[in-house]
């Protein structure tokens, strides 16, 4: 590999001298400094005790040619907190690279792999540094244009693993897909039908075998090798309607359910219906799902060896208090449903209405939200933003905290933007939480000031103004400073960062973090 990659750095830099090719790259750097803080329980753990700080980066070179592309990115993980924020993680290597050729309406591609089939609900390869998920698919790709309308694609390979940054998970996955864009009459259609299967290795055929066999004499059941999934799925578009609907299913393999291994098919049906004209849009979605575990294998938990990404239904909230219990989509059992109305009488006022319900297949109750925002620009300089969302969270299913009650929660929000001149203004956030669960009531507050395009100077306060007497006996401020500059291609950001555990959320996946206390800086960078 290490041979591969240096070859590979000097084919880039010879292609860029000898050809009329295009090199471009980017640079993304974190650095944290733990400041130990028993206070808030951001203690008693390797980062805070030993190790003081810790960090990642990711730098990557792509170069294009006359239809081919080579690709490489170097991963470096210094004691750092991304895979579990509790303890350290170190490795360096070669993260990812691929090798592409696009050559009559054929594209092939050979290395590491990002893809998706549908809406990601069969197959999804993506990265998301925020939760250090990297889950590309080593191998090989294939994408045909058969005309102008129908597109193939075939790949098959390994998942990466991050957590050892150059290796990957044993067993294989292959997949195909085939996708249209077809105009009948005034009606437009994208159709399309993915296949994927996993065959599973002699090892982790072992394990599987080996908890089946630890298990109660009635819950054994003989595991498969292969597992097939399919999925059939359209968009169409009517005028101002706009439909998607998407049906998946999974033959029986072996999935972790009630923390024993059973032998289980899956099934997921997901749509989204929306309509838009000036003045007012629609939006409704829907979720069935029942045991559609996706994984490299059955031994893999957590974000660990995902071959999906399910959508999530609930609306992913800014406001800081709001997102502290965002909910995750459920694999095993869920039925959710969610309606938007977006209502824009004039160009100076817009009302959002938002509803969601969620609850599992036994009926049990997972989340409740009743949104509304609205948005005023009447005055020069000014724009007002305010609204209030009721929210119900079932924390002992999100948060896997047995006995815990759901959290039932008022959260009023105000937002005030001052356009001071043309490239100055300054943003205030306000936001008060009311509960009695988990940590008890919050109020929020955040200044901002910005000086387009080149600085943004923040402050807030997180503040537990009547904290659950469960959690803590008097109240405790969770401070936030932070300044970012750019210049160019340049960003380089710092803060000063106290935050209380809870639910941290990127691109529709989340993930539990404990508590934090201490100074992070960032560097982004292209080229």
């Amino acid at each position: 590999m290490r041979k591969f990659t240096l070859f590979l750095l000097f084919g880039l830099a010879s292609l860029q001298s000898y050809a009329q090719g295009n090199l471009s790259g980017d640079l993304m750097m974190n650095v944290n400094f733990f400041d130990r803080d028993t206070a808030i329980n951001a203690s008693n753990n390797p980062l805070y005790d030993n190790v003081l700080s810790g960090g990642e980066a990711w730098l990557s070179l792509r170069y294009n040619y006359k239809g081919f592309t080579a690709f490489v990115r170097a991963d470096a993980f210094h004691n750092s907190n991304l895979y579990n924020p509790t303890s350290a993680l170190s490795g360096f290597g070669v993260g990812a690279w691929s090798l592409s050729k696009e050559f009559n309406n054929l594209t092939i591609t050979g290395g590491y792999i990002y893809d998706q089939i549908g809406s990601g609900i069969l197959f999804r390869a993506y990265e998301d540094r925020g939760l250090l998920i990297d889950n590309a698919l080593v191998g090989l790709h294939l994408k045909y244009k058969l005309n102008d309308h129908i597109l193939l694609k075939g790949f098959t390979g390994q998942q990466k693993d991050v957590a050892t940054v150059t290796q990957r998970y044993d067993p294989i996955i292959k997949g195909f897909n085939a996708e249209g864009d077809f105009n009948v009459g005034k009606v437009h259609i994208l159709p399309g039908v993915g296949a994927v299967n996993r065959t599973l290795d002699n090892n982790s055929m072992s394990a599987v075998v080996g908890t089946i066999n630890s298990q109660a004499v009635v819950t054994r059941f003989t595991p498969k090798y292969n597992m097939y999934a399919f999925s059939l799925y359209n968009t169409l578009t009517v005028g101002d309607f706009s439909w998607y609907a998407e049906g998946a299913l999974k033959t029986h393999e072996a999935i972790l359910k009630d923390n024993v291994l059973q032998d289980e098919q899956g099934t997921v049906l997901f749509t989204t219906l929306g309509y838009a004209q000036k003045g007012i849009a629609v939006n409704l979605t829907g979720k069935r799902t029942e045991n559609f575990m996706m994984r490299t294998s059955p031994n893999e938990v957590l974000l660990r060896g995902m071959l999906n990404w399910q959508p999530i239904v609930a609306r992913l909230r800014p406001q800081r208090l709001m997102a502290r219990y965002t909910p995750a989509s459920q694999d095993i059992s869920e039925i959710a449903g969610s309606g938007d109305v977006l209502i824009a009488p004039n160009d100076d006022i817009s009302l959002t209405l938002t509803y969601t319900h969620i609850n599992a297949l036994n009926d049990v109750k997972l989340y409740r939200e009743a949104y509304f925002e609205g948005e005023y620009r009447g005055m020069d300089k000014w724009i007002f933003t305010g609204g209030v969302q009721y929210m119900e969270y079932n924390q002992e299913i999100y948060q896997v905290k047995p006995g815990v009650p759901i959290v039932k929660a008022v959260t009023p929000f105000a937002e005030i933007i001052y356009k001071i001149t043309k490239n100055k203004s300054l943003r205030t956030q306000l936001e008060y939480q009311s509960t009695r669960q988990d940590f008890g009531s919050w109020i929020f507050a955040l200044l901002e000031f910005n000086i387009a395009p080149r600085w943004s100077i923040a402050a807030s306060d997180m503040y537990n103004i009547v904290p659950n007497p469960t959690k803590y006996s008097e109240p405790k401020h969770y401070y936030n400073f932070f300044v970012a500059h750019t210049k160019g291609p340049h960003r380089f950001t710092a803060a000063y960062v106290k935050q209380v555990e809870g639910i941290n959320c990127t691109g529709g996946v989340c993930r539990y973090e404990p508590a934090f206390s201490g100074v992070r800086l960032g560097i982004t960078s292209t080229f």
